[in-house]
């Protein structure tokens, strides 16, 4: 008698045991196998590459603005050290405004003092430019610095050429090695902004390394860029670009 109890009370914990495992049961198509969640892919169309309104517009020797002649229409000036105060070029879009603000207090928290050197350059404004440049250093040496009128990034509102408030290395690759630059360079990601030229990228981008010109694209892509290690909006969108005008 006692024999049957055992095994009556065994059978009850088989069963209680065989009801527990398959009301827990995980499909096999649900078992993480301790692995990191697939990574979804991000979302290249969020945004055009083409519109001038876009802050992810592409604009490069291949891709002109359209129109031509295009003007932001929410242009303000940021609250931030200004090298020109009342120039034109010292004004940005709305949302770059935001994030220079904020990327300029952060850097002054960290003992680092930036200052805007150029901003927005309206169409009119990029002719006497690049015409200056021309009548000076001829065109092909131009085409190398200078973006020819309807080409240029400072057009849409969202590029911004930074310098140190004391003027060392001002708009000059030397920039690079300063504390501001270097500061610059590592944090830029941050607050949206990519460093739009390198040396590295000249063939690509079709200018020289600027260190100093900076590119508003919005933390979410700025992010990827910076975590993939891609350098330039031409790589990560598959878009042409390169020294030669179309």
């Amino acid at each position: 008698m006692k024999k049957r109890s055992t095994f009556a009370l065994l059978a009850i914990i088989i069963a209680g045991l065989v009801i527990f495992l398959w009301q827990n049961h995980t499909p096999a198509s649900e078992v993480n196998n301790g692995s990191t969640p697939p990574k979804q892919s991000f979302n290249k169309k969020q945004y055009s590459t083409t519109d001038p309104t876009s802050i992810w517009v592409v604009v490069n020797k291949q891709h002109q603005l359209n129109p031509v002649d295009y003007a932001p229409s929410d242009l303000v000036v940021p609250n931030i050290p200004l090298r020109v105060p009342g120039n034109e070029s010292m004004q940005v879009r709305k949302v770059t405004a935001t994030a220079l603000e904020q990327m300029f207090a952060a850097a002054k928290q960290q003992g680092i003092d930036l200052m805007l050197s150029s901003g927005y350059r309206s169409y009119a404004y990029q002719v006497s430019l690049y015409n200056g440049y021309v009548q000076t250093q001829g065109q092909a040496t131009a085409d190398t610095q200078s973006a020819r009128p309807g080409y240029s990034e400072h057009q849409t509102g969202f590029a911004a050429d930074i310098e140190p408030v004391s003027k060392e290395c001002e708009v000059d690759p030397c920039f690079g090695t300063t504390p501001e630059g270097i500061w610059l360079a590592a944090n830029a990601y941050k607050y949206g902004f990519i460093i739009r030229y390198t040396a590295a990228d000249q063939k690509i981008t079709g200018y020289e390394a600027e260190p100093w010109h900076i590119r508003y694209v919005g933390t979410a892509l700025s992010t990827e860029l910076h975590s993939t290690g891609v350098q330039t909006l031409e790589q990560f969108f598959g878009i042409s670009g390169g020294a030669v005008y179309k």
